[in-house]
Formats: structure tokens, C-alpha cells, sequence
């Protein structure tokens, strides 16, 4: 290695000092006297007694000359101008880290978190692709919570301040693992769902499991029990979690600078001599940019477009016009409204414990970066009306099983194929017993979702289990209501078995899944497979599902708007 540039140091290494970096002494406000333990740089020469005087400056320009040779004042000069600014730089070199830190630490304190799930258990998460990528999953909540004066101004009465809130919005946000295709599905409030045992992190209320409309779920345990009972329902493993009330709504409409809507006619959503209440949104016929308050009235809007299934629908016109205007704004890599848009996300959101730093949402944010607008596919939940309450639907059978298989299997709602050649999931590494040394243990789960359960269900699967050479399958009279079959194992050294026992039936892999609540391989015949000897096989059409609609990214659209609530 060669010397360094500094004179006397060789290629010895030693901690820069103040003088090292050019910092004037002057600049601490000690009047020019040194710093104690500071030392000058040796390859910055020193001004002589009487260096830089009115005189020493006159003898120079009448040629004047200084004890030891020629005048050097003007080298000298510069290199003091030199020092000058290389400690101002230094200086705000290392002020804008520090301010740039302390913002950076303001906004993590903005973030307001809690747990993922309030349940025990869940559905496992996906295996990787080719290229060792996973899925992202992400449900998104807005609250109706009435328990600040500025959610209240913006809407509801004040009879409902302090209930517990509701999740009157729920979508969840997939994102392929390879990045390039994404789909967002909403289930309506009005949705009849087993909401699981559920635990509030907050004061640690224990809920028991009970059958009611899904919007009711946040109010037992929180963000985390929405996520619990989706994951029950569509057994899909959730990442995250992000909340949002009206206020915060209120405040990212701002933030982004408002999206484009568009209505095919003139619209008041307003009280009516047979339906009270209304959003209050009023815009006449066409497109229209809409932000701050005229947004929340836009995403709360029920009557004008008919149905709540209207209104997700709306919600997902929105949601694909603010991520338009967002790619064309080139607001992920514009720093000054990236910047600005933390401010407001940080304030405006709750999410779960595990993204709740500035970088994880900024790097969440970034994986719709590259997702073309026309591979970003919305829908609502295929649905039936409820038997129970014409008011309130259930999950439409076959359909809608389909579609959360597909999202399971990271396969496109579009129905334009895949983006990315899937992984087929790897066997379990722990070695299966022989069968007939499996001991199983079979349920019958087939009475969710509002269904009579099918007699018999789990003895008639053990035998057909013993059929197969497992010997040891054997059926219990417990009746465990369930959407979804699954195979549940408590440890690792019985996933082989329980591998092994899901494959000679025809139950695809994702239905295996850890559990401490079982003893033993456990199958749940759940209301997925009320009949036959093997398991139904998926619909292998990758078309969207029926009994929907679907609004992909690249399209504007306008909604229909009901007749009682047009205006001329």
C-alpha cells in the first residue's frame, strides 16, 4: 500500500481530529483558543505571527517580502477559506443527519401498533416460489368508531359513542410474490362468519367464539381478531394488518391531492322518507376529482349505489384511481411527497406490531411500485343471501371457496394467467410412519356456515381412511364447525403423518397446519367436503369468480346511481 496523502503519517491510520477535518477552532465560540486535547492537521501550515494583517496584505501588493522568503498570504488565504467552509459542511453535514434522525424517530412515534392476530392458531403462510419469494397479504380495516370529537363530527350519532367499534370496510390486499400481479377483495359487513375465540390485547377481555356479522369482529379483541376470523374463513395466512377511521381517511385524501370518481348520474346520497341516514355525498353526473371530506363521503356511500356491494365496488374505483394518480405522480420515488405522506400515514394509520416502523411501511408501500395498473384486480366476496335474515348474506358455496383457493395458491383473479411459474410445495422433511401405525383422528366439521352438519361425516371418513391402511384412523363424536377441511398436527415430528394421511385423501397441502390445540394428526372435515370418498378437487379455471364483479386498475369506470337518489 502506499502513503496516504497526509505528510509524516505513512500508512499508519489514526482517529481524525477537529483540525483534521478542517474545522475552524473559531467555530466553537472559545475565541480562537484550541480545543484541549485537539491537534492541528500536520498538512495544513499554521499563519505565521502577523499572517493575514492590513500589512502584512499591503507589503504583498507593493511587493513586500516576509522574514524567511516570498509572501505566501494568498495560498494562505485559501487555505483558511478552504477550512472555512469544509467545517461548515461538516457541521451541516452532521446537522441534517441529526435532524433527519430526529424526524425519522418523530414519525416512528406517530405510528400506533398492536398484535397481529388475538386468536390462537391460524392458517399457515404460503410456501415460496421458484425464486424463494412469498405472497404479501394485507387487511385492510376502516373503522366506524365514533369516540373522538372528529370522527363524530364527520358522521354518526352521538348514541354510538363509546361502543365498540365496527369494521364496516374489510379488504384484503394480495400481492403475487413475484410482484407483478395483485388483488384486492372486499367482504361485506352484513357477512355471517364464525368469529373465532378471540383475546383483546388491550385489557385482555376474552371473547368466545360465536357466529355474528363479521363487521362485529373488531369490537371482540381488536384489528387481530378481524384477522383471526378472516384467516378461519378463507384460510389464508395474513401478514399484516392496517386500520383506519374516518379522520384518517379524511387526512390521506388530503395527502395524496385528491382522485378522480365518476358517476353516470347526478347523486345525493341523503335521508329519504323510507331510509334515514345518507353520506351526504352530492356531485352531479360525470367525472369528478374528490378528496379530504368529499372522499369519506364517497367510500361511506351505501343507498345511492343500492347495496353495500355497491359501495365496495365504489371503494375500489377510488382505490385504483389513488394508485393511478400515485404512479403517474411518480409519487413512490418522489422524496418530497414520499415524505409528506408518511407524515399523514403515520398519524392516520394503526397497523400491526410487526410493520410498525417507518422503514417496513415504506418497503410495504414499495411492493405496488411495480405492479402494472392492469394486474391489479378488485372484487367482492361471491355471496348468497342469508336463510336466516334476508339483510345479511353468507359466502356463496363453490364460488367463493374457489376464489380463496386461488389466492391461497397465488393464482391471478384476472383471469389472464399466471405472471410466475408456482413452486410446487416441497414434502414435509420428517419422515412419515407406515400408515398403518398413523394414528388419526377424524371430526366432523361440515355444520359452518349456517348448514346442517352431514351425519355420520367423520365415521365415514375413517373408514374410508382404514380402506386406504389407516388402521388407526378412528372418528370422534365432537362436532367442530369449520369452513375449511384441515389436518392439524402439534409438532413438527408428525407433519410426515399427517403429509401422508392428507395425500391419500386428495386434500391439497395448504389444508396442513400446526396446532397446539390437538394431541395427534387430527382431520377436520370441514363444510368444503359434506359428501364423498375423496376430496372435492379445485375448479382448475383461473377465471374470475362468478357471482361478482371485478374492477381492474387500468379502468376509470362510473357507477349506476339508484333512482331515488338522482337529482336534476
Amino acid at each position: 500500500m502506499g502513503q496516504n496523502g497526509l505528510r509524516g503519517e505513512g500508512t499508519r491510520q489514526r482517529v481524525p481530529q477537529a483540525g483534521d477535518l478542517g474545522w475552524d477552532d473559531s467555530l466553537y465560540g472559545n475565541g480562537g483558543a484550541r480545543i484541549p486535547g485537539s491537534r492541528t492537521a500536520p498538512d495544513i501550515e499554521q499563519d505565521e505571527p502577523g499572517g493575514g494583517t492590513e500589512s502584512g496584505d499591503a507589503a504583498a501588493e507593493t511587493g513586500g517580502h516576509r522574514r524567511g522568503g516570498p509572501r505566501r498570504g494568498g495560498k494562505r488565504g485559501k487555505r483558511r477559506i478552504l477550512r472555512w467552509i469544509a467545517g461548515t459542511v461538516s457541521v451541516l453535514i452532521l446537522g441534517t443527519a441529526g435532524a433527519g434522525y430526529l424526524y425519522y424517530e418523530h414519525l416512528n412515534s406517530n405510528i400506533r401498533k398492536g398484535e397481529r392476530t388475538s386468536a390462537k392458531g391460524g392458517a399457515q403462510k404460503s410456501a415460496p416460489n421458484a425464486a424463494g419469494q412469498t405472497p404479501l397479504n394485507v387487511l385492510l380495516i376502516g373503522s366506524d368508531s365514533r369516540n373522538t370529537d372528529e370522527n363524530l363530527k364527520l358522521g354518526g350519532s352521538k348514541k354510538s359513542v363509546g361502543s365498540p367499534p365496527l369494521a364496516d370496510v374489510q379488504m384484503l390486499l394480495h400481492v403475487s410474490a413475484d410482484r407483478k400481479n395483485a388483488s384486492v377483495v372486499s367482504i361485506p359487513r352484513d357477512t355471517t362468519v364464525e368469529i373465532p375465540a378471540c383475546t383483546d390485547p388491550k385489557d385482555g377481555k376474552e371473547y368466545a367464539a360465536t357466529r355474528d356479522l363479521i363487521n362485529a369482529s373488531l369490537g371482540r379483541g381488536g384489528p387481530g381478531c378481524t384477522l383471526a376470523t378472516w384467516e378461519q374463513l378463507t384460510g389464508i395466512y395474513i401478514d399484516h394488518w392496517m386500520m383506519v377511521d374516518f379522520a384518517g381517511v379524511v387526512d390521506m385524501a388530503d395527502a395524496i391531492g385528491g382522485a378522480k370518481v365518476c358517476v353516470k348520474q347526478n347523486i345525493h346520497d341523503r335521508p329519504t322518507a323510507r331510509v334515514p341516514g345518507g353520506s351526504g355525498l352530492k356531485l352531479t353526473r360525470g367525472t369528478h376529482e374528490i378528496q379530504g371530506k368529499q372522499a369519506l363521503q364517497w367510500l361511506r356511500t351505501r343507498h345511492a349505489f343500492e347495496s353495500d356491494f355497491g359501495r365496495s365496488k365504489a371503494q375500489h374505483m377510488y382505490m385504483n384511481s389513488v394508485i393511478r394518480k400515485l404512479k403517474e405522480q411518480n409519487a413512490f420515488t418522489d422524496t418530497g411527497q414520499l415524505m409528506d405522506l408518511a407524515e399523514t400515514a403515520t398519524k392516520s394509520l394503526q397497523v400491526s406490531e410487526e410493520i410498525g416502523t417507518v422503514k417496513k411501511l415504506f418497503d410495504l408501500g414499495m411492493t405496488l411500485k411495480d405492479v402494472p395498473t392492469g394486474r391489479i384486480a378488485m372484487l367482492t366476496m361471491p355471496r348468497i343471501p342469508d336463510p336466516a335474515d334476508d339483510n345479511h348474506v353468507l359466502p356463496a358455496p363453490g364460488e367463493a371457496d374457489r376464489l380463496w383457493g386461488l389466492l391461497r395458491d397465488d393464482v391471478p383473479v384476472d383471469g389472464k394467467g399466471q405472471t410466475s411459474k408456482p413452486k410446487k410445495p416441497a414434502a414435509p422433511k420428517d419422515p412419515a410412519a407406515d400408515p398403518a401405525d398413523i394414528g388419526i383422528m377424524v371430526r366432523n366439521g361440515t355444520g359452518a356456515g349456517g348448514q346442517l352438519p352431514t351425519q355420520g361425516r367423520a365415521r365415514t371418513v375413517a373408514g374410508v381412511l382404514v380402506q386406504k391402511g389407516f388402521a388407526g384412523a378412528k372418528s370422534d363424536s365432537t362436532l367442530n364447525p369449520q369452513e375449511k377441511t384441515q389436518v392439524l398436527f402439534p409438532s413438527t415430528d408428525l407433519e410426515g403423518d399427517a403429509y401422508t394421511a392428507a395425500k391419500a385423501l386428495g386434500i391439497p397441502t395448504s389444508a396442513l397446519k400446526k396446532s397446539t390445540d390437538v394431541s395427534g394428526v387430527t382431520l377436520v372435515v370441514g363444510a368444503d367436503w359434506r359428501s364423498g370418498d375423496a376430496y372435492p378437487k379445485a375448479e382448475p379455471s383461473t377465471a374470475p369468480p362468478k357471482n361478482t364483479e371485478t374492477v381492474m386498475g387500468d379502468e376509470l369506470g362510473c357507477m349506476d346511481v339508484y333512482e331515488p337518489y338522482r337529482w336534476s
